[in-house]
């Protein structure tokens, strides 16, 4: 009980924060995000691996490079990257998961082509899902896949479409999530796909999920 309210009082010091991923990461711990041992081990390439993210810097990266990519998606939606101030280090290593699903959130957005729109966050959680990350996922995603059709009523066809195509492509990409993407910012797009398992955006668009799986 102690060791919660201790949790609760952090995350309040630091909702309006910056670095962003200081939040992110609390907000995990309070909410008790594990993960299994085998994920635990996928997870070990990015453990304490949390390099700063300059979005001024990739987006002067030539165009359809994977920086600049994430640099334009990030800046069109006024999104800011969750970087990691040293005060949470400690935190950071010993949630790694907590750390890089926050990290790693947006750039799932950018290569898996889903937007920011209520349809586009539930193909990512559907991703994740499909990947075993957590358990508490599964549970964001039942809960998503009540509350987002009441939310968006002129978006149900699409998130549905997008949950059956965020599983699709979390059943058969590589596990993204101990993938060092700072490490690949100046090569294409389509490359880090290919090398991921991830289809052309385009194979995706204007089709069923049928039609993907056939």
């Amino acid at each position: 009980m102690f060791k919660k309210l201790a949790q609760i009082k952090m995350l309040l010091n630091y909702k309006n924060s910056e670095p962003l991923g200081d939040f992110a990461i609390l907000k995990s711990e309070l909410l008790g995000a594990k993960v299994s041992p085998q994920v635990a081990a996928k997870l070990k390439a990015v453990e304490g691996y949390h390099p700063p993210i300059n979005l001024d810097k990739l987006s002067q990266y030539p165009p359809g490079s994977f920086g600049r990519e994430y640099a334009d998606h990030m800046q069109a939606n006024h999104l800011q990257p969750f970087n990691v101030s040293p005060e949470l280090e400690d935190v950071a290593k010993s949630n790694v998961f907590a750390l890089r699903y926050a990290v790693t959130h947006d750039i799932f957005h950018v290569l898996l082509g889903f937007d920011t729109s209520y349809a586009g966050e539930i193909g990512v959680l559907a991703f994740a899902v499909e990947q075993n990350y957590s358990k508490l996922l599964k549970i964001g995603l039942w809960i998503a896949k009540l509350l987002y059709p009441i939310l968006a009523p002129q978006q149900i066809q699409a998130i549905f479409t997008n949950m059956n195509k965020g599983r699709y492509l979390g059943e058969n990409a590589e596990f993204l999530l101990g993938y060092q993407f700072e490490e690949h910012w100046t090569e294409s797009i389509a490359e880090i796909r290919k090398c991921l398992s991830i289809p052309p955006i385009e194979s995706l668009q204007n089709c069923t999920i049928t039609a993907i799986c056939s």
